[in-house]
């Protein structure tokens, strides 16, 4: 894969199959997967409780990535195209999740609500520190192909997302209103679509570089044939 593959963990397609199968991968994801379960659960009654957007933002961030994990476990051994397609669904999911946040900022500055920052403050520390482990753990693997990357990213982005919680938890405990909050929803926003670009482009030209990614079965025959002639004629 050019301009991805620096380590081990990807090199050839099947290579790449290999280490988003390998026990160290997959244990990696179980226990994100868990940990980012409980912490929805966990963030949107809070986030409820404290009438604070960037905290509901964040724990259905937490949902998101729950989904991504599995999405990742249940894609790992399998080939590029499949591991691409995956990271693809990552991708557009993140941007709908960025939307998604810009809304609901727009509905709660509409609101004018003011959130409790001693419960932003408690429970964004508590997602911080698991994210920030989430995302330690996965560090090794984020130079992979773009499935592990779009992993990387989601993790990169919620411990970034949760430092600005904190933030607007001062912001509104020191100023007495809102803006705070709304502000830092608006930035989680940006981190979910700018994310999901950069997988999605990632994601396309791996699907690009497999060949498979053309709906024309004309054009797949003609990629097949191609490859096919590059093999006959690359040098014993």
């Amino acid at each position: 894969m050019a301009g991805c593959c620096v380590d081990e963990h990807c090199g050839s397609a099947g290579g790449g199959a290999r280490a988003n199968n390998s026990p160290d991968w997959r244990r990696a994801l179980w226990i994100a997967l868990a940990t980012n379960a409980l912490m929805f659960f966990a963030e949107i009654a809070a986030g409820a409780a404290a009438g604070s957007a960037s905290l509901q933002a964040d724990a259905l961030d937490f949902l998101g990535d729950s989904a991504n994990y599995a999405i990742s476990l249940g894609v790992a051994g399998l080939g590029l195209s499949w591991r691409a397609r995956a990271a693809l669904l990552k991708g557009w999911a993140l941007i709908v999740f960025g939307l998604w946040v810009i809304g609901s900022t727009v509905w709660h500055a509409a609101a004018g609500a003011l959130p409790r920052a001693d419960v932003m403050g408690v429970v964004g520390f508590l997602a911080f520190a698991a994210n920030a482990g989430v995302a330690l753990m996965l560090y090794h693997f984020r130079a992979g192909d773009a499935n592990m990357r779009s992993v990387w990213i989601c993790s990169r982005n919620d411990a970034i997302g949760n430092v600005a919680v904190l933030a607007a938890a001062a912001g509104v405990f020191g100023t007495g209103f809102g803006w705070p909050d709304l502000i830092v929803a608006g930035v989680m926003a940006a981190l979910g679509v700018s994310g999901g670009v950069q997988i999605a482009r990632h994601a396309h030209s791996e699907l690009d570089e497999d060949g498979d990614y053309s709906s024309s079965s004309e054009q797949r025959r003609k990629n097949v044939a191609q490859r096919l002639v590059r093999q006959l004629s690359a040098p014993k």
